[in-house]
């Protein structure tokens, strides 16, 4: 039962990176397509701490914990942070070209927007 525990946050993050990628490709509008797509994104914030986490670690702050003691991994948890500044970009951005789009032809709809030329 405890392999089946350490491999949880595994399954999790794969089922919430297909339930994200299921949206995105079945999206028929793009302010879905953009919630979809940080829901996919949300995956790798699970599977970076899943990787980083150690079963009795203490946290990464060396000032009070004595030498060789488990702590988990700080760089994996700074590589979550700068994920989700990346995320937060390009949800932005994504979104000011949804409004854009919109601006220009009226409609959200993917499918709307091949008659588009620029």
């Amino acid at each position: 039962m405890p392999h089946v525990l350490n491999s949880f946050p595994y399954f999790v993050a794969a089922w919430l990176f297909c339930c994200g990628l299921y949206g995105l490709v079945t999206s028929t509008h793009l302010v879905h397509s953009v919630v979809c797509l940080a829901v996919l994104q949300s995956s790798t914030y699970v599977l970076l701490l899943s990787i980083g986490y150690r079963i009795g670690g203490a946290a990464p702050v060396f000032s009070d914990i004595s030498p060789g003691r488990l702590t988990v991994d700080p760089v994996v948890q700074a590589l979550m942070l700068t994920d989700v500044v990346v995320e937060a970009v390009v949800v932005a951005l994504l979104l000011a070209m949804v409004v854009k789009a919109h601006e220009k032809s009226g409609s959200v709809s993917p499918s709307d927007l091949r008659t588009m030329r620029g």
